[in-house]
């Protein structure tokens, strides 16, 4: 069976996926924006789970990923992923973007997910430029997708902008 691609305009929180992705911080302590509002409707398990993950391996590096249980919300799982900071397109950011997305693929799978919601990663106060960030997450997804055994990977914006760059995007790979 083919993975469903889709995009929603909407809030992350409300969605009923098994894994829903945080664009986090590096230290998984919560913050702005989809972090605030995943540990906001999450509740405190899931910053106590954080608190252990950075306590035990110093938090989270760019790029990467980590899980933890999704609290009060209807997910099973969290995962955390870090989103680099843009930086007139240096360091390697399109590859650190990119590796958000390969990695926190990865770990709902190996977390038996079969639905994934991802927000649009550094595209917030992180300052990465929305076209570029929804060609990165639409190409990357849509590379691995047939690598996994996904029901739906869903892209949920919560801009308008957003919104319109990720339907534009995914028309044009089918």
């Amino acid at each position: 069976m083919a993975t469903k691609i889709s995009v929603i305009k909407g809030d992350i929180t409300k969605l009923k996926v098994d894994a829903m992705v945080n664009a986090a911080n590096s230290s998984l302590l919560g913050g702005g924006g989809v972090d605030g509002a995943i540990h906001h409707a999450g509740g405190s398990a899931i910053l106590d789970e954080c608190m252990q993950i950075s306590a035990r391996q110093g938090g989270c590096k760019t790029g990467e990923a980590v899980a933890t249980s999704a609290g009060n919300l209807s997910a099973k799982k969290v995962i955390h992923t870090v989103g680099p900071v843009y930086r007139n397109g240096e360091d390697m950011q399109a590859i650190l973007l990119a590796n958000c997305y390969k990695n926190s693929l990865a770990l709902a799978a190996d977390n038996d997910c079969k639905t994934i919601a991802f927000p649009n990663i550094s595209t917030g106060v992180y300052g990465y430029p929305k076209e570029e960030a929804a060609i990165i997450a639409t190409s990357t997804i849509t590379d691995l997708i047939n690598k996994y055994n996904f029901e739906e990977v869903v892209f949920i914006c919560f801009d308008e902008e957003n919104y319109a760059l990720y339907n534009k995007l995914l028309a044009e790979t089918k």
